[in-house]
């Protein structure tokens, strides 16, 4: 009887042995995707590459000690943008932190990996998600402003230069959010007594022309759509736009801090951060189907002075008290 009950005691021993080895065993060490549209020179991507990186380091994720991550930066390129695409992809992740549009072609390289998008526009319309309560899929992330908002980036250009009576809108033709974006603007052209007229994003010369010639006729002014093409002209554009003369609005606060007038957008230091937070509950074990797609609950307007005086342009005060930034 003693025997067996020591012999019984034995085989438990066995059975537990291995599973209290496991348990004493550190957690693997986890993979993160990253893939941009931008240059890696770019100081605004930079930044947000880096507040993503503390919001996720405050979570208890540091690359090289429980997770590594693997960043592509794809320049403004299709065809680099797809070839990271399936690098990461092929390197088996646990998750992908995605940029913009570029979650389009992240898409066709999978659709089990998890992923999740920061500054993306009209997600459920270009079937990136099936809805933004329920995303369903692989996919669920941060999107950069419902379409509503590029009507107020006109009203917004007519009142800090009331004599504009053109608008050149700067846009990619070959993209649809571009397309939409342009839609929008123009829906409003009317009620606040401006022609709209498409200026196309292409290679810089086609560019630079079609905005000199726009420029031509007076009272003109400009508004950038939200797009990669036009991130990776941002230099280009300030530039163009101060040497025409041209009063124009951007979509973000990185085109204002570099010498645009005035812009007006979501805050994307804020996505990076929330996207961090959506990447650890995936790492720990929450679908991207079951998290919902979160919209920005403000926008921020930003206005150089520097720039205003520039132009010969007197920022009305009731502009300046709305801003959340003014660059003197």
């Amino acid at each position: 009887m003693r025997r067996r009950n020591f012999c019984e005691l034995l085989a438990s021993a066995g059975a537990f042995w291995p599973l209290l080895a496991q348990a004493q065993q550190p957690d693997r060490v986890r993979r993160v995707g990253m893939l941009y549209g931008a240059t890696p020179e770019d100081a605004a991507a930079r930044a947000r590459h880096e507040a993503f990186l503390e919001a996720f380091g405050k979570l208890g994720w540091v690359d090289g000690r429980n997770v590594r991550i693997d960043v592509r930066w794809a320049e403004g390129n299709a065809e680099r943008l797809d070839r990271h695409a399936a690098e990461l992809v092929g390197l088996v992740p646990d998750a992908i932190l995605v940029s913009g549009q570029a979650v389009s072609q992240l898409l066709k390289a999978t659709r089990t990996v998890p992923i999740v998008f920061v500054i993306a526009i009209d997600p459920v319309g270009a079937g990136i998600v099936a809805s933004l309560s329920r995303p369903g899929g692989n996919v669920t992330g941060f999107m950069q402003f419902d379409y509503s908002l590029c009507g107020k980036w006109l009203e917004l250009l007519k009142q800090i230069a009331p004599e504009t009576k053109r608008v050149g809108v700067l846009r990619d033709p070959a993209v649809t959010e571009d397309i939409g974006q342009f839609a929008v603007v123009q829906s409003v052209a009317s009620s606040v007594g401006v022609e709209v007229v498409p200026v196309s994003l292409g290679d810089t010369g086609n560019m630079e022309a079609s905005i000199a010639a726009f420029s031509r006729s007076p009272n003109g002014g400009m508004i950038v759509t939200a797009g990669a093409l036009a991130v990776v002209n941002r230099d280009l554009i300030i530039a163009l736009a101060a040497r025409y003369e041209l009063p124009t609005l951007y979509p973000t606060r990185a085109y204002t801090t570099n010498g645009g007038l005035i812009s007006y957008g979501a805050n994307f230091f804020d996505q990076y951060r929330g996207a961090a937070g959506y990447i650890d509950r995936i790492l720990k074990g929450e679908k991207p189907a079951d998290m919902p797609v979160q919209a920005p609950t403000k926008y921020e307007l930003v206005i150089n002075l520097k720039t205003a005086k520039a132009l010969g342009i007197a920022v009305p005060q009731s502009i300046l008290g709305r801003a959340d930034e003014v660059i003197e």
